[in-house]
């Protein structure tokens, strides 16, 4: 079944998608238009109550809205934005909340050490520190490369508009550092 392959491969582009809800973007993709509930469990021969919690998974993760038009009597789900850019769109900000997660994390680490004294409070708080430099980093990189968008995210128009030369020079900076041993 097409259904299932495309699925598969939705569900490994973007952790947390069940196989099922890859078929549902798959679905929705390959629809002429937004579908109900009914027609996706009718067309991916699953249960509503299935399909019901997946398009909410979908909907929380930022790749399916829900919208019902004046007078129908049910919902209808399409995709967000044109695919594959609503998945990569839903992708990064998933990136971005887990940095700041992790950023905030460092910080709470910190506040709990508090003045706590000693060598293993030394030794816990160098690494803490550092791990929360990192996420530091990591933020900065992403915001400068990525600045916070809602929504689908046209890698190839952004691309685009990148010069060649530019992006062989990143690429030769991620290379040599990818190479380099570390310390």
């Amino acid at each position: 079944m097409l259904l299932d392959g495309v699925g598969a491969e939705v569900v490994a582009s973007f952790p947390g998608i069940t196989r099922l809800g890859g078929q549902i973007v798959a679905a929705l993709y390959l629809s002429d238009g937004p579908q109900s509930m009914d027609t996706l469990s009718e067309m991916l021969g699953r249960s509503k109550s299935n399909i019901f919690s997946n398009l909410r998974a979908l909907e929380a993760a930022g790749i399916v809205e829900k919208t019902r038009s004046r007078g129908a009597r049910h919902d209808v789900f399409a995709l967000r934005g044109p695919y594959p850019d609503v998945i990569i769109g839903a992708y990064l900000a998933k990136l971005r909340r887990v940095i700041a997660d992790k950023q905030d994390l460092s910080a709470r680490a910190i506040q709990m050490l508090g003045s706590a004294h000693g060598e293993e409070a030394r030794a816990l708080r160098t690494r803490v520190e550092a791990l929360g430099r990192k996420y530091e980093k990591f933020g900065l990189v992403f915001e400068e490369l990525m600045p916070a968008m809602d929504g689908p995210i046209d890698l190839e128009r952004l691309l685009a508009l990148v010069p060649v030369k530019l992006l062989k020079a990143v690429g030769a900076v991620t290379r040599r550092a990818f190479s380099s041993k570390r310390p």
